[in-house]
């Protein structure tokens, strides 16, 4: 009996080969792991550019409060000034400031002729401004109202990047759906043609049969190339939405199937009303109108008294070996008596302004009234469609048999089988179709009312 003797190396090999060929299609392919939807919108949400642009404007907006807030604190600067002067006037005083004055310093000839004179002044200096009229601690709060409209903002356009990013998927979705049914009505059609072939081999069909089966393909192949780049195009879409375009997968790697899910629950009148209390972007303008009429107040301000205190600490010397340190303290009260209408001019600006943002808030509740009913009919007439898109799918299959058993028995004509393949291709499209409407239509819904998150699927 012989024993059967292995190359460990070749063995090794074979299992390395046989992973290889057991692996996925898509990996082997692409490597790029599958996608789901709730995938792609973590992506979207940590690597689209215009969420990146929102975060950094509400990092602008902090430091905008931490700007204002400073005008609260006290003020403290140091500075180093270095003069050389011959000036009769500054040449006394500074020699004065320097504590370096001798009785020959008041001799006429040097008051009036005196020789240069270098000083090194270094000095501290404290403002504090105790009353502005409220503009300082109204712009304060402003900045801090701000803020928080920022972040509102940032959620809304967080809201518009997981939309946007849930109908591409679906755009995606659809794309490959029409490829797929092009692809299986070419196999119809060339199993057909197959047919006609027979039958015109047994004397029962005429060229013409042959070449409108020919001509049948021909059109479905030109489908399947335009099919192929929409579906490119549409994968590209997605990647850019995300952020990311190397994290796309090849076509079967959508997990998410496209699917009805469940109909929509309340009728308009609740999704307005979720709509007009949860829209960001509506809240971010009644911010807006707040710091708007705060603004009011800001300008109007300016007809009140100031007060603010004042301290300097300096020290002057000439070379250094020697100084003379002195202070001064100080309060000073301002009171415009005469601006030229600037004042008023800025009042009547921000009431103007104020006016502006509470049309402008009308006009959007409008709009977010409309956008609501808008996508709540589209969602319940997309939802509606797809049961009728299913029984004529279903319709057209059975037909698509019924007419193809009985052109193999010779009972009707090639031009009928030719449009029933049509009319079955155009059902299962338009099925495909119906479903990604109602995707469509509750993505649009969600973002209407506001209430649309990472979380959606």
């Amino acid at each position: 009996m012989k024993t059967l003797r292995v190359n460990p190396a070749l063995f090794l090999w074979a299992i390395i080969l046989g992973c290889i060929l057991s692996s996925p299609p898509l990996l082997r392919a692409e490597g790029r792991p599958p996608l789901s939807l709730p995938e792609a919108i973590d992506l979207a949400l940590r690597f689209n550019p215009n969420i990146h642009a929102a975060r950094h404007q509400v990092d602008a907006a902090v430091a905008q409060t931490t700007q204002a807030r400073s005008g609260l604190m006290p003020q403290v600067d140091v500075s180093e000034t270095y003069s050389r002067t011959n000036s009769p006037l500054w040449a006394f005083g500074t020699k004065l400031n320097q504590g370096a004055i001798t009785a020959e310093d008041f001799s006429p000839n040097r008051l009036n002729d005196p020789d240069a004179i270098d000083n090194f002044k270094t000095a501290l200096t404290l403002t504090w401004s105790l009353f502005d009229g409220g503009k300082t601690w109204t712009g304060w709060r402003q900045s801090e109202r701000n803020q928080e409209a920022g972040r509102l903002a940032l959620v809304r356009n967080e809201q518009t990047v997981i939309a946007q990013t849930a109908a591409t998927y679906a755009a995606c979705l659809l794309s490959v759906e029409n490829r797929n049914v092009i692809t299986q009505a070419l196999e119809t059609a060339r199993a057909h043609l197959k047919v006609v072939e027979d039958r015109m081999r047994s004397g029962l069909a005429v060229k013409s049969d042959e070449l409108r089966a020919q001509v049948r393909i021909a059109d479905l192949e030109q489908q399947q190339l335009q099919a192929e780049s929409q579906m490119q195009v549409a994968l590209a879409m997605l990647g850019a939405a995300m952020g990311r375009p190397e994290a796309v997968p090849a076509a079967e790697g959508l997990e998410t199937p496209l699917r009805a899910n469940e109909p929509l629950q309340g009728d308009v009148d609740a999704w307005v009303n979720r709509a007009l209390a949860h829209r960001p972007d509506l809240k971010q303008l009644n911010i807006q109108e707040e710091i708007a009429k705060a603004e009011v107040d800001r300008a109007r301000a300016g007809h009140y008294p100031s007060l603010a205190l004042q301290g300097n600490y300096e020290i002057n010397t000439e070379q250094f070996d020697d100084s003379q340190d002195s202070y001064t303290v100080g309060a000073v009260v301002q009171l415009n008596l005469f601006s030229g209408q600037r004042i008023s001019g800025q009042s009547a600006e921000a009431r103007a302004l104020l006016s502006r943002i509470r049309a402008m808030r009308e006009a959007l509740a409008l709009g977010v009234r409309v956008d609501a009913q808008q996508a709540f009919h589209q969602a319940q007439s997309a939802w509606q469609s797809i049961e009728v898109a299913r029984r004529a799918m279903a319709q057209s299959e059975e037909g698509l048999r019924i007419v193809a058993d009985r052109y193999q028995n010779g009972l009707l004509a090639l031009v009928s089988l030719l449009d029933a393949q049509v009319a079955n291709q155009q059902a299962q499209m338009q099925h495909s179709k119906a479903l990604h409407d109602y995707m469509v239509a509750r993505v649009a819904l969600a973002l209407a009312s506001g209430q649309i998150d990472k979380d959606f699927h």
